[in-house]
């Protein structure tokens, strides 16, 4: 199901005893695009080590395998996501994997495979008692399920946009400046861009009215964000290439979106009740 890994549980030690840990109810995390040279998979490791949870989703593309194709990329931080994800769910969280465009090929394994559920989309009760559907969101993608040779030319891009952030982030370093993405930059100022993503939250959130629940999860777009559409809350859990960012349920149903995790002062945004989803009692 996996690629080989080696050095079991190398380098996945949850630091000193008196390390600490936040604990959650829920986490997303979304895109972590494991096997290219843009994910930022010593940061998804912090996070994994820095935050326990009852249920951790995986909400697609945690392999991308479209990359591989192109050329095996492999580091040891990558074998250590996959293992540090498999220790939690011996340790007692349950992993819900549910597969995106890019490792559709775990499509073929749905069922358990002890505290890993790999499945097709799955329906979330917040401590609340509200429901969210949990989607990769491909689905809704028009191009990706009608065009999949323009999705891959348009994937070859990004991948080489974002090659161009390590080297641009070094200079930056050295004249004092922090992190900065040429490949959100870049998506957020093309006006077509703009448009697909909220054309795409909008088809998002029709497709959940279907289940008749109160707010939507998914991934898909690298674009983290917390909002209310049409009286439905969607939430989109970003991804691990960009914006290296996650969303957590606590223990009274409120939903919060954490992100810049690869800096030293990440950002926090909070569900509020206007998205019709938990909120703190």
């Amino acid at each position: 199901m996996f690629p080989p890994v080696s050095g079991f549980d190398k380098g996945l030690q949850d630091g000193p005893i008196n390390r600490k840990m936040n604990r959650h109810r829920t986490a997303w995390i979304s895109d972590v695009h494991l096997g290219t040279k843009g994910s930022q998979a010593d940061a998804l490791l912090e996070f994994l080590r820095d935050h326990e949870f009852e249920t951790l989703y995986v909400v697609g593309d945690l392999i991308d395998v479209w990359q591989l194709r192109r050329g095996i990329y492999w580091p040891q931080e990558h074998n250590d996501v996959i293992q540090k994800i498999l220790r939690k769910a011996r340790k007692g969280t349950r992993v819900i994997y549910i597969p995106g465009n890019h490792d559709e090929f775990i499509a073929g394994f749905f069922g358990s495979y002890g505290g890993i559920t790999i499945q097709q989309r799955a329906i979330h009760t917040t401590a609340a008692g509200k429901r969210l559907l949990v989607i990769h969101g491909h689905e809704l993608d028009t191009v990706v399920q009608n065009i999949k040779w323009l999705a891959y030319i348009g994937d070859a891009g990004y991948q080489f946009l974002l090659r161009l952030n390590g080297p641009i982030n070094f200079l930056r370093r050295l004249f004092g400046f922090g992190y900065w993405s040429l490949s959100a930059y870049a998506k957020k100022s093309i006006k077509n861009a703009v448009s697909f993503i909220g054309k795409f939250e909008e088809a998002i959130v029709r497709y959940s009215k279907e289940d008749s629940v109160d707010g939507v999860i998914c991934g898909h777009i690298h674009s983290p964000v917390i909002r209310t559409i049409n009286g439905v809350g969607y939430y989109n859990s970003g991804d691990w290439v960009e914006s290296c960012s996650a969303l957590v349920e606590d223990f009274t149903g409120r939903i919060s979106l954490l992100t810049s995790l690869h800096a030293t002062a990440p950002t926090l945004q909070e569900s509020t009740t206007n998205a019709g989803l938990a909120q703190t009692t």
